[in-house]
């Protein structure tokens, strides 16, 4: 019953961080692109990232505390199969690059968008589309990775 809970959580904190980046990142994206001129595609971005950046913590958190539980139980690193360890890896380079991203570029972009200052809040929203981007390469990779090598 608890390892059943485990991949539920699991599981739905990969649906939300995973599938929040891939509507983000491929659909609201470009609808913002075409439809709305920058102080406006900005603000909009600052209120969205605003709204699920506290999801994708409490994902990363989800993700991270069940995953390492559920190691534990299979005996630990040592005795967990490889494609184990490629998940474990591949999801602590997504949770530095989500940090990094949060702390650096999207801080970068809060600031410029209360400032005004559009040209700075874009340049940001562009290294965080890059980093989105890398991040939903590697969760769609890491789900794969269940599939394929299990």
């Amino acid at each position: 019953m608890i390892h059943s809970l485990l991949v539920l959580f699991h599981v739905l904190a990969t649906v939300i961080w995973v599938g929040g980046m891939f509507f983000a990142h491929q659909c609201l994206r470009p609808a913002a692109i075409t439809t709305l001129e920058p102080p406006l595609r900005l603000a909009l971005w600052r209120g969205v990232f605003g709204r699920f950046f506290p999801w994708v913590w409490v994902s990363v958190i989800a993700l991270l505390l069940s995953g390492q539980v559920m190691v534990g139980q299979m005996g630990g690193m040592a005795a967990v199969p490889v494609h184990v360890h490629i998940m474990v890896g591949i999801g602590y380079v997504m949770a530095a690059l989500y940090a990094y991203l949060y702390f650096v570029p999207f801080a970068a972009m809060k600031r410029a968008v209360m400032a005004g200052d559009w040209p700075a809040a874009g340049a940001a929203l562009n290294r965080i589309r890059a980093l989105v981007g890398t991040n939903l390469t590697l969760g769609l990779v890491n789900i794969a990775v269940v599939f394929v090598l299990r």
